[in-house]
């Protein structure tokens, strides 16, 4: 085997690391640490399958290793908000909800709120609707 290949991965290697810094996520770090282990490997070895087999296994190992905990701190956590015991209570439309201009409100609890259809079907003035869910600012309804 000549002396390229260690450059390959070393390329390899340094591509990924590129990858990972493009993302706001960790989706390419073990691949880097393998593909440098692959290059280390490349001193003791000229066989093409030893070096890919530590490749694999340094990077699963890496990924198996630290996934769980990278997950862990890179979860947000979701802060639920009053608007949230909204959901499942029923409204009075008090402007018709017409979702392609983006028009509605309903009266819900005595407070009026932007308003959609779940289903894309405009909605009259006085018809009683469900809260199904909230998107932003505006609450998504369907029809009693």
């Amino acid at each position: 085997m000549e002396n390229y290949i260690v450059y390959v991965w070393i390329i390899f290697a340094v591509f990924m690391l590129i990858c990972e810094a493009l993302t706001t996520q960790l989706v390419s770090i073990w691949f880097v640490i393998g593909g440098a282990a692959a290059a280390i490997t490349c001193i003791f070895t000229d066989s093409l399958l030893i070096q890919t087999i530590v490749f694999v296994t340094v990077s699963l190992v890496a990924l198996i290793a630290t996934r769980p905990l990278v997950k862990k701190f890179l979860v947000k956590k979701k802060e639920p908000t009053n608007s949230d015991r909204l959901i499942g209570r029923v409204g009075i439309v008090t402007m018709d909800i017409i979702n392609t201009t983006g028009e509605g409100q309903v009266n819900v609890d005595g407070k009026v709120w932007s308003a959609k259809s779940n289903d894309e079907r405009e909605i009259k003035s006085g018809a009683s609707v469900r809260i199904t869910s909230i998107e932003g600012v505006k609450l998504v309804v369907e029809v009693m």
